[in-house]
């Protein structure tokens, strides 16, 4: 498997500009001293990266369904952060633990049923 990940020129000027404006609230809050860092970071560093197997309704434009179900392997559940679109600025892994245990409860359940 290759992997194929990199920070495009449209993430490095979004990280210009949200370090920029955080520069800028903290000034007007009054803050003294401010020194912005605008260093260059690798992807996964100090973040939760999402969204690469988004969830929906549609197998036409998402790769899970609402149980975490992959469409085309309904064997196989994914309750990483790869399911969610996006985050707030906290800690998502307590989503990721609710939706696992909702995905696993779902899969035990089709289990007994027979459907898996």
């Amino acid at each position: 498997m290759n992997i194929d990940c990199e920070l495009k020129e449209n993430e490095k000027k979004m990280r210009k500009d949200i370090v920029a404006d955080a520069q800028e609230m903290l000034e007007k809050a009054g803050v003294k001293n401010v020194t912005a860092n605008n260093s260059e970071g690798t992807p996964g560093r100090g973040i939760h990266e999402m969204g690469t197997a988004r969830m929906g309704r549609d197998p036409k434009t998402s790769v899970l369904n609402s149980n975490n179900q992959v469409w085309d392997a309904p064997n196989v559940f994914v309750t990483d952060g790869a399911f969610m679109a996006s985050s707030s600025c906290v800690n998502p892994s307590l989503t990721y633990m609710a939706f696992t245990a909702r995905a696993a409860e779902f899969a035990v359940n089709e289990l007994k049923k027979g459907n898996l």
